[in-house]
């Protein structure tokens, strides 16, 4: 993405004054994210739609991040960085890339519930038989 379209779309405002950013049709370079820096601290609305992005392994921290207009890009994975870079995300529009599967955008707080879980069976196990050689 060429921070030229950046630039005509922030006109005068500073990246930090920026609530919503709309960069539909700007192609990528090489299909990475560039030009978009953590200098957006107040972004809550992102458009990228058509621009050819298949990574977004170059995303910086957008924490005011809520929702991501990211329709027809070539996306497959990668998704995984969403819930460190951009914690507070509500919406993500997915629809027209090549997702394969969406295990990488679960939260990671149902992982820990379910090895929670699994130790928590594990324990009962062990007390089960514990109990079975008392008697």
């Amino acid at each position: 993405m060429e921070m030229k379209k950046i630039s005509l779309e922030l006109g005068n405002r500073a990246p930090e004054e920026v609530t919503e950013l709309v960069l539909d049709n700007c192609l990528c370079v090489n299909g990475e994210i560039e030009g978009l820096k953590d200098t957006f601290k107040e972004l809550e609305f992102l458009s990228m739609a058509n621009v050819e992005l298949s990574s977004l392994a170059q995303l910086p921290s957008l924490n005011k991040l809520r929702k991501w207009e990211l329709s027809d890009n070539i996306i497959s994975g990668g998704l995984e960085v969403l819930a460190e870079k951009c914690p507070h995300l509500t919406y993500l529009n997915l629809s027209g890339n090549k997702i394969k599967d969406l295990s990488t955008v679960e939260n990671e707080e149902d992982d820990d519930d379910y090895v929670e879980e699994g130790e928590e069976e594990e324990e009962k196990d062990a007390e089960d038989d514990g109990k079975e050689e008392d008697d």
